[in-house]
């Protein structure tokens, strides 16, 4: 299985194509230092054998941003010694930091923008950049990410957006690319050819006159020029589009481009594979084979199997999916796929984020405030025996399912499967009660609905009585709403 195969990048070798990409926690303090809760959350990952961890945006400088974390200074090395010393010990996962240089928000809305940085200010962030990866190599990380996506600093040079008029010029693409090279350059000074060096960017800026994947093609061209050692891909999260809330500081994922960044249950599955996949042909036909990480509501391992086998990338991300079980890779290891706790794409964990507040699943047991463990030896949920589980009404356009609790330990929540026509069963919705509401019904067509519990280890019951649907066609002229009908 191509998932689980080993790839070399310069001095490390990753165990398998799985990465986390970097995801906000909001456990760090307003210090930036790294703390127990921290090391508990990348430890998870470890343990499901996660084969690249790339721990959340690190800032180099010491402008205020709140809960996040930071490598500005030797007084933070320590703290990312254990982390990493932490995770290596916990399994075979490799371990970079994401380091990250943004500009002013205030509360009002107004934003600091690259425009407005001297060129001596230019100079100081590149030099800043060099430092702090010089700190991850000191920390004993086994590479690092340069955070050139979404609303931050060195995105804004890629920018179509760029206002600058001087040597980062914003009308031309060598312009726009300029400050990634000296930053590189630098990165490279400090931490010598061979530390492995990647960089985040965005394969489509998501944006009214934004970029898209002619100039992203171009771009990691550059990067692949550069010496960078894997290119991992995102979509939109900026500024320019993001809603601003009054009192509270832009927040870069609250648009468009915020939604395309992290697409929610209403997109279908792999919604950018396309750009990953633009991206790695482009820069193999140029002669360059720098690894290429797809990301995009990627859960199902067949999905991440096919992407892999058809050369549409060469690693696979996945942060919601990872978020929700940790133990993603272990389980396909062990061939325990169907024991896999799916993402559901509610995007519970943003709107967290989006609020400062802690950052966890809406799929763990109620209050945790990391990923259950896996526990296989505990019995499997089931369903009372001897009566019907699951029942089913229509009223008003939706389709109304309610069914008996399970039974067992630790039950979390229920997977609601839905077949239209005939057709294969899909997970339509996970749920925590024992009732959902389908509002995507079309009459016309006739749908066939299942229900299966999963505890906190992922692991489901067998699935419930299925209950078939017939649902006509709206009569328009009709004055009253359609009458309710039961089906079990």
């Amino acid at each position: 299985m191509k998932l689980l195969e080993p790839l070399r990048m310069n001095s490390m070798t990753v165990p398998n194509r799985v990465v986390v990409p970097a995801m906000v926690t909001r456990l760090s303090g307003e210090d930036g230092y790294i703390n127990q809760g921290i090391i508990d959350r990348y430890v998870r990952y470890a343990q499901g054998h996660v084969g690249l961890i790339v721990v959340e945006a690190m800032a180099i400088h010491g402008s205020k941003s709140g809960p996040l974390l930071r490598i500005s200074d030797e007084s933070f090395i320590p703290g990312h010694a254990a982390l990493v010393q932490r995770v290596h010990d916990a399994g075979p996962s490799m371990i970079v930091p994401q380091i990250i240089h943004f500009m002013k928000v205030a509360r009002s809305g107004w934003r600091q923008t690259i425009d407005q940085l001297s060129t001596a200010e230019i100079d100081l962030i590149i030099e800043q950049f060099g430092a702090a990866a010089g700190r991850a190599r000191d920390a004993g990380y086994d590479g690092v990410e340069l955070h050139s996506a979404h609303a931050y600093t060195l995105s804004s040079f890629l920018s179509r957006h760029n206002k600058r008029r001087d040597e980062y010029d914003g009308r031309t693409l060598e312009g726009r690319l300029r400050m990634f090279g000296k930053v590189m350059t630098r990165v490279r000074q400090v931490v010598g050819q061979d530390f492995p060096v990647g960089v985040r960017f965005l394969a489509e800026e998501a944006i009214k006159d934004g970029y898209a994947l002619p100039d992203s093609q171009r771009i990691a061209l550059r990067l692949a020029q550069m010496g960078v050692d894997y290119i991992s891909l995102s979509i939109g999260g900026k500024f320019e589009d993001a809603v601003h809330k009054p009192g509270q500081p832009l927040y870069p994922y609250t648009g468009y481009s915020g939604d395309r960044c992290m697409p929610g249950d209403s997109y279908p599955p792999l919604p950018h594979a396309h750009l990953a996949a633009g991206i790695k042909d482009y820069i193999n036909g140029k002669g360059f084979t720098v690894p290429v990480i797809s990301v995009g509501k990627i859960s199902d391992p067949a999905d991440a199997e096919r992407l892999l086998a058809e050369g549409k990338a060469d690693m696979i991300g996945m942060a919601r999916q990872l978020l929700s079980d940790p133990d993603w890779v272990k389980k396909v290891e062990e061939k325990r796929p169907d024991a896999i706790v799916r993402c559901i794409y509610c995007n519970v964990c943003k709107q967290l984020d989006e609020n400062f507040k802690l950052v966890t699943c809406f799929l763990w047991p109620k209050g945790a405030t990391q990923a259950p463990q896996d526990d296989p030896s505990t019995e499997r949920p089931r369903w009372p025996s001897g009566v019907p589980v699951l029942s089913a009404a229509t009223k008003n356009g939706t389709v109304q399912l309610t069914w008996k609790r399970a039974e067992g330990s630790e039950i979390v929540g229920y997977d609601v499967f839905r077949a239209e026509d005939g057709g294969p069963a899909g997970i339509v919705e996970a749920v925590k009660a024992p009732k959902f509401t389908d509002r995507l019904v079309l009459g016309g067509l006739s749908y066939t609905y299942h229900v299966m519990a999963f505890d906190k280890s992922g692991r489901h019951s067998p699935p419930s009585n299925a209950v078939r649907l017939d649902l006509p066609l709206p009569d328009f002229s009709a004055k009253e709403n359609p009458a309710e009908t039961s089906h079990a």
